[in-house]
C-alpha cells in the first residue's frame, strides 16, 4: 500500500514567462551595477536593439569583446556550420578546429610563444596560467597591480584589487599588490611633479621582497588596466616590469583579455614594449563575444609542467565550436585588415575625445590606445577630485539619447569611462558617438 499522498503528475505545459509589466529583475540574481533600463532585443554590427524598437550605438563592443561588431555575418555561418558538425567532446578529444586554432595563435605570436590550451573565460584562462607558473616554478606568491582585474573565480579573484575584496572571507595565501602605475594620479612623483615611475616600480619590489617567503612564482598584469580606468603604464615600464620578474625567477604573465587581437591597434597590447611575456593569458577578443580563451607559453614550459603533472582538466577545454569561431575571428582581422582599422579609428577616437576634454572641464584625462580609449571625469581639472555622480549621470544621459557608454570607478580615481567599439565600426559611428557623448556631458555637468 503506498505510503504518502499521490504522485503530482509533471505538467507538460511550457513554463510561463514573466508577468507583462514585471521588472526585468525580479527573478534575476544581481551580480555588479545597475541593469541597463531596457530590455535587449537583437544586435547587430556596432547596434544594440531595445524590445520597444530603440536603437543604441554600443561603445563597450558588447563586455569588451565583441571586436567584430554584434552578429557578424561570418561568425553567424561559422556557428550555424559547426554547431550541425561538431559542438562537443569528451575533454580528451581533439578535432581539427582546436589543433588549427592553436596553431593560429602560435603563428600570430613571437617565439618562443608556440603551446596553446584553449579554455572559455578570462578568468579561466588565469586561473590556468597561475596553475602552470606554480607548479614550473615551485613558488606560490603571486604579484599584480593594486588596480588589477583578473577575473571572479578564486585565484583570479585573490589577484583582483580593483573590485571589492572584504566579505568573502581568506583569498588565496601568497597575493601581493605593488603601486599601479598612473601618470594621471602619480603617487610618487619626481622634481617635475610627474610619476616617477621607476622609483615607484623599485619600492614597488622592495615591499614584494620584504613579504615574500621566497616562493614568489609570477607576476600577472594587465599591459593596459581597463578595469582601473584605461591606464596605460608609461613607455619602458613593461619592460623593467620583466627584468625584475627575471630576476627573482618569476613567470611573466601577461592578460590581454582586452587589449589583444588588434584592439589597441597592434595585434597584441605587448607589441608596443617588444616585451614577450612568458605566459599569455586571452579570451573576451578571441572569441568576438562567445566564451574562448587561451593560455600561450613556451614549448620549454610546457615541457617543465608536463612532465610534473600539470592538471587542468576542464568541461569545456578544447570545444570545436568555439575553436572554429576563433578561427573565423582571426580570419576576418586579417582579410579585412582590422588591426590596422583599430589604430586609424582610434586615432580619429582619440582626437574627438580630446576635442570634447577642451570644451568640458570635467574632463580630466583622455588615455589609451587604438579603440580601447578612457576619458575620465572630475570635478575641476586643477584638484582632480572624482566626480562620482557625474559618471552616473552621465552614463544614464548617454543611454536616453542613444549611446552606451561604460563607467568605471576606483575608489579616489573618480569615474573613467572605457570605451571600446568594434573595431568594425566606422567613421560615421564613431563621430555620432563623440557627439552623444560630449552633448551628454553638457547636459548633465555644471556649468
Amino acid at each position: 500500500m503506498p505510503i504518502g499522498p499521490a504522485p503530482v503528475p509533471l505538467s507538460t505545459e511550457t513554463t510561463p514567462a514573466a508577468r507583462p509589466g514585471t521588472p526585468p529583475e525580479t527573478h534575476l540574481v544581481r551580480y555588479g551595477g545597475a541593469f541597463t533600463p531596457e530590455v535587449i532585443a537583437r544586435a547587430e554590427g556596432s547596434w544594440v536593439v531595445t524590445e520597444s524598437g530603440r536603437r543604441v550605438l554600443d561603445f563597450t563592443s558588447g563586455q569588451m569583446s565583441a571586436v567584430l561588431g554584434h552578429s557578424h555575418p561570418d561568425v553567424v555561418a561559422t556557428v550555424r556550420r559547426q554547431v550541425g558538425e561538431l559542438d562537443h567532446l569528451f575533454s580528451g578529444m581533439l578535432s581539427r578546429p582546436v589543433i588549427d586554432l592553436a596553431g593560429r595563435i602560435a603563428g600570430s605570436l613571437p617565439d618562443p610563444l608556440d603551446k596553446v590550451l584553449l579554455l572559455t573565460t578570462g578568468a579561466e584562462s588565469n586561473e590556468a596560467a597561475l596553475r602552470l607558473a606554480k607548479l614550473v616554478t615551485g613558488g606560490h606568491e603571486v604579484v599584480s597591480f593594486a588596480a588589477s582585474w583578473h577575473g571572479m573565480t578564486q585565484g583570479a579573484a585573490a589577484a583582483t584589487y580593483s573590485a571589492r575584496r572584504a566579505g568573502y572571507g581568506p583569498v588565496a595565501p601568497g597575493n601581493l599588490a605593488i603601486p599601479t602605475p598612473n601618470r594621471y594620479r602619480p603617487d610618487v612623483v619626481g622634481p617635475d611633479g610627474e610619476l616617477d615611475w621607476r622609483r615607484q616600480l623599485d619600492l614597488g619590489f622592495a615591499l614584494v621582497d620584504a613579504q615574500s617567503t621566497g616562493a614568489l612564482a609570477a607576476c600577472l598584469v594587465e599591459p593596459v588596466l581597463s578595469s582601473a580606468g584605461v591606464v596605460v603604464p608609461p613607455p619602458g615600464y613593461l619592460a623593467a616590469l620583466a627584468e625584475k620578474c627575471r630576476d627573482r625567477g618569476m613567470l611573466l604573465i601577461l592578460d590581454e583579455a582586452q587589449t589583444g587581437v588588434g584592439r589597441t591597434g597592434l595585434m597584441y597590447a605587448f607589441e608596443r614594449e617588444g616585451v614577450v611575456p612568458d605566459i599569455l593569458t586571452l579570451s573576451k577578443t578571441l572569441g568576438a563575444g562567445l566564451p574562448l580563451a587561451a593560455v600561450v607559453t613556451s614549448a620549454e614550459i610546457e615541457q617543465r609542467a608536463h612532465e610534473r603533472g600539470f592538471l587542468f582538466y576542464t568541461t569545456h577545454v578544447s570545444d570545436p565550436l568555439v575553436a572554429a569561431v576563433g578561427l573565423t575571428v582571426l580570419d576576418v582581422v586579417a582579410r579585412d585588415g582590422l588591426v590596422a582599422r583599430a589604430a586609424a579609428l582610434g586615432e580619429r577616437l582619440g582626437d574627438g575625445l580630446r576635442t570634447i576634454q577642451q570644451r568640458h572641464g570635467v574632463v580630466g584625462d583622455v588615455r589609451g590606445h587604438g579603440l580601447l580609449q578612457g576619458l575620465e571625469l572630475v570635478t575641476d581639472r586643477e584638484s582632480k577630485q572624482p566626480a562620482d555622480a557625474l559618471g552616473s549621470a552621465v552614463t544614464r544621459r548617454c543611454f536616453e539619447l542613444g549611446l552606451h557608454m561604460n563607467v568605471v570607478q576606483m575608489p579616489g580615481w573618480g569615474g573613467t569611462f572605457r570605451i571600446a567599439p568594434p573595431l568594425t565600426a566606422d567613421e560615421s559611428e564613431i563621430d555620432l558617438g563623440l557627439e552623444i557623448l560630449d552633448q551628454a556631458i553638457g547636459d548633465t555637468s555644471v556649468p
